[in-house]
């Protein structure tokens, strides 16, 4: 499979040494909450031969990809159709109570961005649709023409952290009321033609942040992303370890305030002695968000933006 060849997992030598501790161990079960392509869970198949894969996507056809991939793992390897908020109930039915290796490799997998017709790229003209799982929700193009123009104007704001968001939603709205939406490249021009010739010269394609934004809001990414952070911490065992990539600051200050409350007491201030229901649950495995390399981005574009961190169970949850 072309994609498969092409496809370079981000930081993956580093997040294969972040989960290693956790999962040398006999009888390990390592969850890949975005398995996309399968690159990242290939690696943890192969790099730890004892462990055992639980991988999640929403996207069919990764599944079916991956699943190609994989499939000389056997029964080592068990992929499910899921949204990654879902990691307790996938859990709960495979009769896994705890696991020692969780891994998040959160954005757009190269193949959702590389397939024109699923409309993630704002580089070449397709169908607006950019749903990870085409089989349920309502497409970028529905929402650019049914929503309000202020709820628009959030979306881009909070979301794409676009400052002209309401110089765009203006323009989406005069050209929705002539004809709706539906091909990418029609937006792009949009785009193009409402920001300032100042904002056009620096920052890579001017059309980068509404796209991100849409992304996001078709799928609910942040709403899954805070459900799913905590429980997947809630779901390692003690010594357990997740390592979580991301790609934008919205992500990632959301991964980092999860993990570092985690890692800190929980006890009232001015306690002489903290109990133990109060002790930090978490160890923080990276010192802020470690960045890829200048070699790895040469050779992985896509890698740029990642943010990698990552922390290990120190302790269970003690009842007050």
């Amino acid at each position: 499979m072309s994609s498969n060849a092409l496809h370079v997992p981000v930081m993956l030598q580093r997040c294969l040494d972040m989960l290693a501790p956790a999962l040398e161990r006999p009888g390990a079960v390592v969850v890949d909450c975005t398995l996309g392509l399968g690159g990242h869970s290939e690696a943890l198949l192969r790099t730890f031969p004892e462990a055992r894969l639980v991988a999640l996507d929403r996207d069919p056809a990764a599944l079916e990809l991956s699943g190609a991939r994989l499939a000389p793992y056997g029964d080592r390897a068990t992929l499910v159709h899921a949204v990654y908020d879902e990691l307790p109930e996938v859990l709960a039915r495979l009769g896994i109570p705890r696991v020692q290796g969780i891994l998040f490799d959160l954005g757009v997998s190269s193949m959702q961005l590389d397939e024109a017709e699923r409309g993630f790229a704002y580089a070449q003209d397709a169908p607006l649709d950019m749903r990870m799982d085409q089989t349920t929700g309502i497409s970028a193009a529905e929402v650019l023409n049914t929503y309000p123009p202020g709820e628009l104007v959030r979306i881009l704001r909070t979301y794409g952290e676009e400052k002209f968001a309401r110089k765009i939603v203006d323009a989406v709205v005069r050209e929705r009321a002539k004809e709706p939406f539906h091909n990418s490249a029609r937006l792009v021009e949009l785009i193009r033609a409402a920001l300032p010739q100042a904002a056009k010269r620096t920052g890579g394609n001017p059309a980068k942040r509404t796209f991100q934004a849409l992304r996001i809001e078709v799928n609910g990414e942040l709403t899954v992303l805070e459900r799913a952070i905590p429980a997947a911490v809630a779901a390692l065992a003690v010594g357990g370890r997740i390592a979580v990539l991301s790609y934008h600051s919205l992500e990632d200050r959301l991964v980092k305030h999860v993990l570092g409350a985690g890692a800190e007491t929980t006890a009232p201030p001015g306690l002489p002695v903290v109990p133990e229901r109060y002790q930090p649950r978490l160890k923080l495995l990276t010192r802020g968000a470690e960045l890829p390399t200048e070699e790895e981005i040469a050779e992985n574009r896509r890698a740029a933006p990642a943010r990698l961190r990552g922390a290990e169970r120190i302790r269970e949850e003690v009842a007050p």
